[in-house]
């Protein structure tokens, strides 16, 4: 079965993702509402998994919903809270369920979020979880050993972060996760576009594989320094903090920081991953704004 989201990066369409998180609880009605204003307005509705260490539902009970509800979901999976008999079961029993795309993460730190006291797994990064899930499509197992009840065919992509410092770190993981198995990359939140061209020129230009530039939509000057000051590796520039800062309506400068942000990225790179924490609503509108849509209409999830 051909997702969406492969059948877009296949064919060389402009991806456009976006992300919602899942409920902290059992009750999903706003993340299903959130999603369902982003049908036939991206290509896949990423689930974040434990992001920045903080509990929340299953990435993958939450993906099984998306898709329930005709949102294509691109689950997340971080090997910071599974070894790797617990990847490999979720890895099948996700693929089972109808899942076909996602996203392979390290983790974050368990220290950053809210359960400091849990105990950090960390059998795999994300590297050897890619190797691990290139084994399975293939029908063996982490110990090479034959899937007897049948094989996997799922589409995984990798993080990226063009902002680093360190050009050679950026490089390697890099090309270790194109060697991996990676199909995408969905980079970090993206601020500096010049930093962002010399990676798509230095790094990405020499591999076949498409880089969806990570979007965030600010919400105000305090969001931004909140952002800049818990998030780790963010960058925002004092100049967009100070658009935010002065403008009459902040939230409505957000969207079309946002906007001119996927506009530049339409000319940089091969689709873009926005990220409007608990706005997820105004995902549509951002995308109007930078004149983007998707080429063809979405008629089903799976075909």
């Amino acid at each position: 079965m051909t997702t969406c989201l492969r059948r877009a990066i296949e064919n060389q369409e402009f991806v456009i993702t976006a992300e919602v998180a899942p409920p902290k609880g059992v009750n999903p009605e706003h993340m299903l509402a959130m999603a369902n204003l982003l049908k036939g307005k991206v290509h896949g509705v990423n689930v974040t998994d434990g992001s920045r260490a903080v509990m929340r539902m299953s990435s993958i009970a939450a993906s099984v919903l998306l898709q329930q509800n005709g949102v294509e979901a691109i689950f997340q999976m971080a090997c910071r809270d599974r070894n790797v008999i617990g990847l490999q079961a979720d890895l099948m029993g996700a693929y089972a369920l109808g899942l076909r795309n996602l996203l392979a993460l390290t983790g974050d730190p368990v220290k950053a979020g809210d359960h400091p006291q849990a105990k950090a797994v960390f059998d795999l990064e994300s590297v050897r979880l890619l190797k691990l899930i290139t084994k399975l499509n293939s029908g063996k197992d982490f110990n090479d050993k034959k899937l007897t009840d049948g094989k996997l065919d799922l589409w995984a992509g990798g993080a990226v972060d063009p902002q680093l410092k360190n050009w050679h770190s950026i490089e390697s993981r890099f090309a270790k996760k194109v060697e991996s198995g990676a199909k995408f990359f969905q980079s970090q939140m993206i601020t500096d576009f010049v930093r962002f061209e010399e990676f798509m020129t230095r790094v990405a230009s020499q591999y076949d594989v498409p880089i969806l530039a990570g979007i965030f939509l600010l919400k105000s000057a305090k969001n931004a320094r909140f952002i800049n000051r818990c998030v780790p590796g963010a960058q925002i520039p004092d100049g967009i903090i100070e658009r935010l800062e002065h403008a009459e309506k902040p939230l409505d400068e957000g969207i079309k920081i946002a906007a001119e942000q996927v506009k530049t990225a339409k000319n940089l790179c091969h689709g873009v991953h926005l990220m409007a924490v608990k706005r997820e609503d105004l995902i549509p509108q951002i995308l109007e704004l930078a004149d983007i849509s998707i080429l063809q209409k979405i008629e089903s999830i799976l075909v």
